[in-house]
């Protein structure tokens, strides 16, 4: 749910992205500019996920 709320995902695309986690640990979940990802960054970790901008 937050993936859909914060990064603009569908439902599908997020439960992807978890399964990607689930089994190799992380998962590219968002690429931009630097500006636009801060935010989204930002929300993930306060909602309790880890993320870093690369």
């Amino acid at each position: 749910n937050t993936l859909v709320k914060v990064c603009r995902h569908t439902a599908e695309q997020a439960e992807q992205c978890s399964l990607i986690v689930h089994y190799n640990g992380k998962c590219t979940v968002k690429t931009g500019e630097y500006n636009d990802l801060e935010p989204q960054c930002t929300q993930l970790l306060e909602a309790g996920l880890s993320a870093e901008i690369v």
